[in-house]
């Protein structure tokens, strides 16, 4: 197996998707403000649309990049690349090794660690609807990297954490900020569903600067569940199936004898080092978005920037991701990975 370049394909956004943008744009100018990171507002989508469904031809995808190895078994993931690299990338014969230098010199780039969903238990860097979001954040002028993680019940937490913390470890090394043009003080990390669980603990983990090390400056997540202890049932009920599924990335047989749950949830992570966050939840899904308003009073109370937008209706993590709300994390993004290489001005 080796990494290869694809451009990647998407339907078109239809009708539907774009009475959803106009609606929310209308409700924008009503409301007569932007979100900054102290305010929360609820939005109204329409549509049946999966709205993250775009074209984005200009975006190559070099994928299968070996970032590590766990139990024997490579860790892959694929790198999204900004329109200016797509004249210049090329393939390689192996999974550790990455496409050689782009000929031109490029401005160092921002890069953004997009984390999959699936109840820790499925899904895929290279799902359609992941793919898109790679290749919607390399859009925005990131280098965009979307990775696979040790999935349960093979492997339990803390394995997940573990692989992502090393995917931005290997982002930091000298290899991949001369191959990527990446500027590794400014990684942020993008995540639905499981992948926001997964995001939001890598926020939280740690302490110090958020420029070296497994530390992010921004992270943006949708439909975390943020407490998955047994407190956490407080903040709203779940499907026994969904309850078996956290059993089982736990590794625990209930919730009431679970050593691993309070290290797994964000929410007893959180301290006043950690990085700007915009959350997203909607407010009638399978994840209570109780658990999102207590992450982000928790956020609030340390002094951390968090910005939470809920959405009304049942939009499940990336199916929230209509045009409105891609702006908005694009801006959130913009604001607290500004660098000159995506024309952003601080």
């Amino acid at each position: 197996m080796r990494p290869r370049i694809r451009r990647g394909l998407r339907p078109a956004l239809g009708a539907s998707g774009l009475v959803t943008v106009l609606v929310l744009a209308t409700a924008l100018v009503l409301s007569g403000c932007a979100l900054t990171g102290s305010e929360s507002e609820t939005v109204s989508p329409t549509g049946t649309l999966s709205p993250i469904l775009l074209e984005y031809p200009t975006i190559d995808v070099v994928e299968d990049v070996q970032y590590g190895t766990a139990d024997g078994v490579p860790l892959l993931l694929d790198v999204c690349l900004p329109e200016d690299d797509s004249d210049t990338a090329s393939s390689t014969s192996s999974p550790t090794a990455s496409p050689p230098p782009v000929a031109s010199a490029l401005k160092p780039r921002a890069a953004i660690v997009s984390i999959h969903g699936g109840s820790w238990a499925h899904g895929d860097k290279s799902n359609v609807n992941w793919r898109s979001v790679c290749q919607w954040l390399a859009s925005e002028g990131y280098v965009a990297v979307s990775l696979n993680y040790r999935l349960a019940p093979a492997s339990t937490y803390p394995a997940q954490i573990r692989d992502v913390r090393e995917a931005v470890r290997w982002l930091r090394e000298d290899e991949q900020v001369e191959q990527y043009s990446i500027d590794p003080t400014l990684i942020g990390a993008f995540g639905g569903s499981a992948g926001g669980n997964l995001a939001a603990l890598l926020g939280t983990t740690g302490t110090g600067a958020l420029d070296s090390g497994a530390r992010v400056a921004a992270v943006a997540e949708l439909s975390g569940p943020s407490d998955i202890t047994e407190e956490g049932r407080e903040l709203g009920g779940l499907v026994p199936e969904f309850e078996q599924l956290e059993l089982d990335y736990l590794g625990c047989e209930t919730l009431v004898n679970c050593p691993t749950s309070r290290a797994a949830s964000p929410l007893y992570q959180v301290d006043s080092s950690d990085p700007p966050f915009f959350v997203g939840h909607s407010i009638d899904e399978r994840i209570p978005v109780e658990q999102s308003e207590a992450f982000v009073e928790e956020l609030r109370d340390a002094g951390v920037d968090t910005t939470f937008v809920t959405v009304e209706g049942t939009r499940h993590s990336i199916a929230m991701l209509d045009e409105e709300m891609r702006d908005r994390i694009a801006e959130f993004f913009a604001k607290e990975l500004a660098t000159e290489a995506v024309g952003i001005v601080p």
